[in-house]
């Protein structure tokens, strides 16, 4: 499920045995952004708007089929095969629809096409269908990738420094707390971030994706801002207009339970593809672009890495060039892993197993004791 493409896993047997754990080099890498980008077969930083939108006719299609199944066939079911049909409706039109979520990102990345007109008006429809606020996403996440792994300066999923953590923290960190952090992160965390800005980079006042004259954005975003509210109320309004038309259950169990899937794998997704004991976080004096960029992983997803169009398995590269489309991603990734050796960091932990350990293992950040590097922290879980 991913509209053709390249089915090869961009990652060898021997990579998948290596130790997820092992921490990467956090010093200056023996190579630039440009030896990198010249490893890369120059073809992989072409879009073509034809192959970008067939992956998305594809997903549509299956959403339809979805749909189509569910509202003609669902209701005639005895029970209790009518709620093992609609368990598997929700998981497998959310795992869909977050790989059309996942197309309105490469559109804020303007890399569907060479047109930047054309990505930002299907990335404003998809996104705004998921109660997204496009342009506010795209100039957070932009900036995301303009200070990935700063603790400074990051946008989302900051860690905290021990000292910083709350009274509760010692709570949270016992199995019962880590299920109700790991629930609270996968059904609210989405919702919470783009309306408080929760898990993001500390302001000095107030910041919300919806509000125009928010410290996240600068005067000459503030109108797409305006814009981005303006997608989210109109789906809204039609969505309100469905419920009393259909019910507010029929609106539920076929847009609200898919939409509630698709959140919760945004968060996995963001959280373990920085999140992982083997990665670095720096501070002011040590960070710079590359080693930020560098200090992510890639991950496997199993069937689901080619429904969520590989983002998850090629998230380094994605990084480092995030123009390029998802369709290229994998042919660069290998291109570019002999290059970058033990700055390569590849995890095949299932991703809920994953979630999990990293929600136990990195609790916060501190420097090493005794350590040369004063702006390098590591994560770690011993309150």
């Amino acid at each position: 499920m991913g509209g053709g493409g390249n089915m090869t896993s961009p990652t060898t047997k021997k990579e998948q045995k290596k130790n997820p754990l092992q921490r990467v080099p956090s010093s200056n890498p023996p190579f630039t952004l440009g030896d990198i980008k010249k490893a890369i077969p120059p073809h992989c930083f072409q879009r073509s708007l034809i192959r970008s939108f067939s992956y998305l006719v594809h997903d549509l299609i299956l959403v339809f089929i979805f749909y189509y199944i569910a509202t003609t066939y669902f209701h005639v079911l005895p029970s209790p095969y009518n709620y093992l049909a609609w368990s598997t409706y929700w998981i497998a039109q959310g795992c869909v629809c977050a790989g059309i979520w996942v197309i309105a990102h490469e559109c804020g990345h303007h890399a569907f096409s060479v047109y930047q007109w054309v990505d930002d008006t299907v990335g404003f429809i998809l996104h705004s269908s998921l109660l997204v606020p496009y342009f506010s996403w795209k100039y957070s996440h932009r900036r995301h990738h303009s200070n990935a792994n700063s603790l400074e300066n990051d946008e989302v999923f900051v860690p905290k420094t021990k000292s910083k953590l709350g009274w509760y923290s010692k709570y949270l960190n016992t199995p019962l707390g880590r299920v109700l952090t790991v629930g609270g992160y996968t059904t609210l965390g989405w919702p919470l971030y783009m309306a408080f800005n929760t898990l993001g980079r500390s302001y000095d006042r107030f910041a919300c994706h919806f509000d125009p004259y928010g410290p996240i954005y600068n005067d000459s975003e503030r109108l797409q801002i305006y814009i981005s509210d303006a997608g989210v109320i109109a789906t809204s309004y039609v969505l309100s207009r469905v419920a009393l038309a259909q019910g507010l259950t029929w609106l539920v169990c076929i847009y609200g339970v898919p939409l509630l899937i698709v959140n919760g794998f945004v968060v996995i997704i963001s959280y373990l593809s920085h999140t992982n004991s083997s990665l670095p976080r720096y501070d002011s004096s040590e960070w710079d672009w590359l080693r930020g960029g560098l200090a992510t992983v890639d991950r496997d997803y199993g069937a689901l890495t080619k429904v969520f169009h590989n983002v998850t398995d090629t998230h380094i590269v994605h990084h480092l060039f995030p123009t390029m489309p998802h369709y290229h991603a994998i042919e660069a990734t290998k291109a570019i892993k002999p290059l970058l050796g033990e700055y390569y960091q590849f995890d095949s932990t299932p991703f809920y197993k994953a979630m999990w350990r990293e929600a136990k293992e990195c609790v916060y950040v501190e420097k090493d004791e005794g350590s040369q590097d004063k702006g390098v922290f590591w994560f770690k879980n011993k309150l």
